[in-house]
């Protein structure tokens, strides 16, 4: 489904504790009114924003982060029908916050979420995982990559780390998708500018817009996502009608909230015919460039 302007807001989205199951749902229902209430039609959470449900773990288990992946199961039901109620009440197509999904007695993906108003729903597993994912964790890789049609337009998401790879990317938008979504959580600096830069490579590469959200604040209860740093943000290629810098909009400071943007996107697949660069199209003529492979010279 082709869309002309589509109203986005991208979530800069604290890890926060809870008494109970009520005081999630009373958070997701809020976020999501703020969103919509302000038009809003499309709302993309961040990736392992569903591990605040491990405060509502017994102290011994939430502690340990393997023990973690396994109780948070027993809420990912109610998880799950909080978000799809919220998008069909609302209206709204929403990438709803990733956590760890069991898909065997020992195997957990990092799944995300995507509702849209009518009810449907799908998900998108993590393809690549962190040295602490697949190591310290054990969260492993899912589902192959999607691209979802949605009310919203087609939509491809890369999850974080996934978004540093521009291969994914160039496959996602070769499937159709009309814009990317990096849901992501990183507890550095270096982590959050690696998944930046990276957005902001791949909206250049594939002329594509790309939405950003970040986990951010200190969740020092939790010992899988304690420290989270980001920025959210909107990127655009660097060409004729855009910033020059391809910063859309960004947050300013590390306070909770949504960054809204209007995205164009048929304006955006026209810089694919009309822009100054033709990354795009160029992309396939990297292969023909080093088909004879690289010479090594020494120079005389």
């Amino acid at each position: 489904m082709t869309r002309h302007s589509l109203r986005v807001a991208t979530a800069q989205y604290p890890i926060e504790a809870f008494d109970d199951i009520e005081s999630f749902r009373h958070k997701a229902a809020r976020w999501v009114r703020d969103a919509a209430s302000r038009g809003a039609e499309l709302l993309v959470f961040p990736e392992y924003g569903g591990m605040e449900l491990t405060s509502l773990l017994p102290e011994a288990e939430r502690d340990d982060i393997r023990a973690q992946r396994h109780g948070l199961q027993a809420w990912r039901e109610v998880f799950h029908e909080t978000w799809r109620e919220l998008a069909m009440t609302h209206g709204v197509t929403l990438l709803a916050p990733s956590l760890p999904w069991a898909i065997g007695d020992d195997h957990f993906v990092n799944r995300a979420w995507l509702f849209t108003p009518d009810g449907r729903f799908d998900h998108q597993d993590k393809q690549l995982m962190t040295r602490f994912e697949r190591g310290d964790w054990g969260i492993s890789p899912g589902d192959g990559l999607r691209v979802f049609d949605t009310p919203a337009g087609k939509l491809g998401v890369l999850i974080c780390y996934d978004s540093e790879f521009p291969l994914l990317a160039r496959a996602l938008i070769d499937a159709g998708a009309e814009l990317l979504l990096v849901p992501s959580c990183t507890d550095t600096q270096a982590g959050y500018q690696r998944v930046r830069l990276s957005s902001q490579a791949r909206a250049i590469e594939q002329q594509v817009a790309v939405v950003h959200s970040p986990t951010i604040g200190e969740a020092l209860w939790s010992p899988a996502v304690d420290i989270n740093i980001g920025h959210a943000a909107v990127y655009t290629p660097c060409d004729h009608g855009f910033p020059p810098d391809g910063i859309l909009v960004q947050s300013a400071d590390a306070t909770p909230g949504w960054q809204f943007a209007t995205l164009d996107l048929t304006t955006i697949a026209a810089l694919r015919d009309t822009g100054q660069v033709d990354n795009h199209a160029d992309w396939l003529r990297q292969a023909q460039r080093l088909a004879d492979g690289i010479e090594v010279r020494q120079l005389v």
